[in-house]
């Protein structure tokens, strides 16, 4: 059996009940008690593998009845994939961020093997000036300016690999 830590394994679990159904609501103690772990590492597995980026919607509700709903996002065309993604974007992105942004259209066949390559190597932050606030700032428009652009293509005449 391949070496996964508990982060890959809830993460796996999570999937798979979502690949049964198009929304999972879970109890974080619940959870934790069955991969006997603490219910902060449920929280960071849904913080970082199931954000919107990715295609997750996360709801939760504090308190005794509390939840924690995941939802998988469904979008319905390649335009509004992106038009999607523009907006989540916004005005700053992390470098982390942005490439699963870029993963998830690839994932999606919404952009092709060699845009996707490009794009990532265009959010490398060894391109920018290691200040955090400017470099996301850039990194956003950028993005956000390479899907603007590919949404004004017909989307049948790029072919995803």
């Amino acid at each position: 059996m391949e070496n996964k830590n508990m982060t890959d394994i809830i993460e796996a679990y999570l999937k798979k009940v979502l690949k049964q159904k198009e929304q999972v609501e879970i109890r974080r103690s619940e959870i934790a008690e069955r991969f006997d772990c603490v219910p902060s590492q449920i929280n960071y597995v849904i913080n970082t593998r199931f954000t919107i980026q990715k295609g997750y919607l996360v709801e939760s509700k504090r308190g005794g009845g509390g939840y924690i709903r995941i939802i998988k996002v469904q979008v319905l065309d390649e335009v509004d994939m992106l038009n999607t993604m523009i907006e989540i974007i916004g005005n700053n992105i992390t470098e982390r961020d942005a490439k699963s942004v870029v993963q998830r259209l690839y994932d999606d066949k919404i952009i092709t093997k060699r845009e996707a390559k490009l794009m990532i190597v265009a959010m490398d932050k060894s391109l920018y000036t290691g200040d955090r606030v400017t470099d996301n700032r850039v990194r956003a428009n950028l993005l956000r300016s390479m899907l603007a652009n590919l949404s004004y293509e017909e989307p049948n005449k790029r072919k995803a690999d």
